[in-house]
């Protein structure tokens, strides 16, 4: 039993909200993964500088204060 075109169209048409619906979720999970990996990555610079002017003795302690 072959398709007819009418068939094929019509499944076609059923499948387009599918497809958008994809397309939506996929920019989503690509804009939120970026976005994410951005904030940890700018995160981790932070701590390593902190963490390298530690090592160096650059850093004074916030809670330590010359009297």
């Amino acid at each position: 039993m072959a398709l007819s075109a009418e068939d094929l169209k019509a499944i076609e048409s059923m499948f387009e909200p599918l497809k958008r619906d994809i397309r939506s979720i996929r920019l989503t999970l690509e804009n939120e993964t970026n976005r994410n990996i951005k904030i940890i990555a700018e995160s981790y610079l932070d701590l390593s500088r902190k963490l390298d002017d530690a090592l160096r003795g650059d850093v004074v302690c916030s809670s330590y204060r010359d009297v």
